[in-house]
């Protein structure tokens, strides 16, 4: 993580399947470039969720995401005013996001998360 972060954004949905194929190509190609671009930004990741096994309390233990949407993006972002900035806004309105992407998602997520440290 980069040193000046002090916020995360997290960011996740689901998709119907007939629709990840386009989702992810404008999710990679546009939507994440123009809103890694807006001042403030400092890095985004994106994320696929996944099935779960891990060892807690000496034990090994599987655990299903539940409810938890499929696909997310971590933004590193300096402030929380850059979410209320006019170039985020623009950015997340640029391409076909908003007219052809955005629709076809559901369960959709937003959450702002302070780094502690």
């Amino acid at each position: 993580m980069a040193d000046k972060a002090r916020y995360l954004f997290v960011v996740s949905m689901d998709v119907p399947p007939d629709w990840e194929d386009f989702f992810n190509e404008v999710y990679d190609t546009e939507h994440v470039p123009y809103l890694s671009a807006v001042p403030g930004v400092l890095s985004a990741t994106r994320s696929v969720r996944e099935s779960l096994n891990m060892m807690l309390g000496g034990e090994r233990r599987f655990m299903e995401p539940g409810d938890e949407p499929r696909y997310s993006v971590t933004y590193e972002i300096e402030s929380p005013a850059v979410l209320l900035s006019p170039e985020w806004a623009a950015a997340g309105e640029r391409g076909r996001w908003a007219t052809e992407v955005r629709p076809h998602t559901t369960n959709r997520r937003h959450i702002l998360r302070k780094v502690m440290g």
